[in-house]
């Protein structure tokens, strides 16, 4: 699942990236108002998180903008503007939800698991499927053949971006940027270790193979042919 975030607080969105990133959760990240509406209508991400008071165009004009483009994309408003009249503004230029700072974050991560329910702008999936690998996206559990398959946060999002991308190669390059949030390759062998031990859980225990290298390009998932 894929996060914007609009925080011009560069102490609170490095908390809020962090811990989104932490539970599995691509987040980019930007701190001007107009940028965020410029990323929104030509970028594909799940869920937007705005605070209210960004330079360059305020959260509220983003996301009035925003839906006045027509697009459905589901809004978090997360500011310290905490007057009722301040929520109800918020939630009636289109915003989704609307919470206050300070904030538990695992009330946060309850609201973005919430709003994930919901049927988005494009019908997003809530499951994806490869032969008999299941992957819910809203559980964030895994099953094979029935057998439920307990992944840590980057095993999941590994398997999350595989099963995206079924039958294509995912070079480590993509891998690195969409699961570590890395655009340089630090020499570390992270990718190998995870691919290995979502091989352990995925592909060991079954008779058919589903995870693949391909020489010098990347990983593959793909069903049996």
């Amino acid at each position: 699942m894929k996060i914007l975030l609009a925080e011009d607080d560069t102490v609170n969105a490095e908390y809020i990236r962090k811990g989104l990133v932490e539970k599995g959760f691509v987040v980019d990240w930007v701190t001007d108002g107009r940028e965020a509406l410029t990323y929104c209508l030509y970028n594909q991400c799940d869920l937007f998180i705005a605070d209210r008071m960004l330079p360059g165009m305020d959260g509220l004009s983003v996301v009035k903008a925003l839906r006045a483009s027509g697009s459905q994309l589901p809004v978090i408003f997360l500011t310290a503007m905490s007057d009722v009249d301040d929520k109800v503004e918020g939630l009636l230029a289109g915003g989704d939800d609307y919470m206050v700072k300070p904030f538990h974050f695992s009330e946060l991560l309850a609201r973005i698991t919430a709003l994930s329910r919901r049927p988005g702008e494009s019908n997003a999936k809530t499951e994806l499927l490869v032969h008999d690998l299941k992957l819910d996206l809203l559980t964030r559990m895994a099953e094979r053949q029935g057998q439920e398959i307990e992944l840590k946060n980057k095993e999941y999002a590994l398997l999350e971006l595989l099963m995206e991308n079924a039958n294509r190669v995912v070079s480590k390059t993509i891998i690195l940027e969409k699961v570590w949030d890395l655009n340089f390759d630090p020499g570390t062998t992270a990718v190998e270790t995870h691919i290995s031990k979502l091989r352990q859980k995925v592909d060991k225990p079954f008779a058919e193979q589903l995870i693949h290298t391909v020489r010098n390009m990347g990983y593959s998932i793909r069903a049996p042919r």
